[in-house]
């Protein structure tokens, strides 16, 4: 019984497995973290030139 649970003791495969798992998930937080900046930035740019250009084409007209 001792060799069992000084076995179970020295194993660390779930703890490394636990580890990737949150080096995974922090990896992931900050992906989505900048595509969401990213969008709103790229959101903001297109917004503006969209207003530009349709304030150049009433001016046109």
């Amino acid at each position: 019984m001792n060799t069992i649970f000084a076995r179970f003791l020295k194993d660390e495969s779930g703890a490394t497995a636990i580890e990737y798992g949150l080096i995974a998930a922090l990896i992931s937080v900050a992906l989505i973290t900048g595509a969401t900046s990213l969008g709103g930035t790229l959101n903001n740019t297109f917004s503006k030139l969209s207003n530009k250009m349709n304030a150049n084409a009433v001016n046109k007209l």
